[in-house]
């Protein structure tokens, strides 16, 4: 069995924070990174499972300008995703993980299980990012309150519904979240909303999602937007995952002016300047 609240732990400094409030206080948003170590993610599985492969991606989304890269051990892609025990997590992160961790930026682990966010912050990971939103592992909150870690909070569902009001959904949802968090005493600080960008809805209810960005910062959280060669895309102009770029893009875009403070995207380097060429023109205004 492992440890998860039982022992204290070297993660989440003080310091790891004070890095991530400066990151979120930024004028323009933070990039994060996306690291899957599987053989099965909808649009990199396979290529990084290797630990020699994985380290050298961190590198290069370190130079193209991330400041966090979020690694994950088990494909949480919507359809079709096998689902994996935390030995087999863990099995590939060890081989990975203290290195990415070295590189010097903050790591954040994309997990649904206790057990493995128990471990990767031990190991020096700074931030647990849970698809569930505190509401599916029920030892999460206790370990993330025990650790004093941030945790991304996303929103997600067990099943798509077309005729649901999405907006009213991941209010409920994240009012459930909050409440988890309180209750264990995760401080308001520490936590970052995602609004779950393809997970559990239509294509038509991510980009509402989107759209309506804004209407989430009445939580008066931070907002992470993972839209990065989502499916919606793909609805509105047919094409593989590895060609949404453009799409990609033009989501992010439009979630860092309805507030998202975090962008987490495959594609970096295009993202960053995408970011920083729009900022600099708003700036001009």
């Amino acid at each position: 069995m492992i440890a998860t609240t039982s022992r204290p732990a070297p993660s989440a400094t003080p310091a790891d924070r004070q890095v991530l409030r400066a990151l979120l206080s930024r004028p323009c948003p933070a990039v994060m990174g996306v690291l899957n170590i599987t053989p099965d993610s909808f649009s990199d599985g396979g290529q990084f499972i290797a630990p020699q492969s994985a380290l050298a991606q961190a590198r290069r989304l370190i130079t193209e300008g991330a400041d966090i890269i979020d690694i994950g051990a088990e494909s949480t892609r919507p359809y079709g995703a096998q689902p994996v025990t935390a030995d087999e997590e863990l099995q590939r992160l060890r081989p990975v993980l203290a290195d990415v961790v070295s590189l010097g930026v903050p790591v954040s682990i994309d997990s649904m299980k206790s057990a493995v966010v128990a471990w990767a912050l031990d190991a020096g990971a700074s931030i647990a990012n849970d698809i569930w939103g505190l509401q599916r592992d029920p030892d999460m909150a206790k370990l993330v309150a025990a650790r004093h870690s941030p945790v991304i909070v996303m929103h997600n569902r067990d099943r798509v519904e077309a005729d649901i009001d999405i907006m009213k959904d991941m209010a409920a949802f994240f009012a459930r979240s909050l409440e988890i968090a309180d209750k264990a005493g995760i401080s308001r600080e520490n936590i970052v909303l995602d609004p779950g960008i393809g997970f559990g809805k239509t294509p038509e209810q991510s980009m509402t999602a989107l759209a309506r960005l804004d209407e989430l910062g009445a939580f008066g959280l931070p907002l992470l937007v993972g839209a990065s060669r989502k499916r919606f895309i793909g609805s509105v102009s047919p094409s593989e995952p590895q060609q949404r770029l453009g799409g990609s893009i033009a989501a992010h875009l439009i979630a860092a002016r309805g507030g998202a403070r975090i962008i987490r995207t495959h594609d970096v380097a295009e993202t960053v300047q995408a970011l920083r060429v729009t900022a600099a023109i708003e700036d001009r205004r």
